[in-house]
């Protein structure tokens, strides 16, 4: 669900996703570059979701949480967050954009 925030206009909503496993020390780091893309393409980050290598079927998790924000984009470090490869099944219900590499 967008937001008007001040002069800055209607903002999408977005999401922030990563494994924990995957990004170990770099968490901190991981959730920073996050919130930086977020903000420099002009996304409302609603939270960003931290999943372990112990979470049942995180993407279906991760799709509810979509949902549920109504998020237009789910950002993240980078697709070993995911195995390798953007499940469909999320590409289908939102965009996925990942800080490396770069959208742009």
């Amino acid at each position: 669900m967008a937001r008007t925030d001040g002069d800055m206009g209607l903002m999408p909503t977005a999401i922030g996703y990563l494994r924990s496993d995957v990004s170990g020390i770099r968490q901190t780091w991981d959730e920073t570059q996050i919130r930086s893309l977020a903000a420099r393409l002009r996304y409302n980050l609603a939270k960003t979701v931290a999943f372990s290598e112990c979470t049942d079927d995180p993407v279906a998790q991760l799709i509810a949480v979509a949902r549920r924000t109504h998020a237009e984009a789910v950002i993240t470090p980078g697709v070993t967050h995911f195995g390798g490869t953007i499940p469909a099944e999320l590409g289908c219900v939102t965009a996925v954009i990942t800080v490396t590499p770069e959208p742009f």
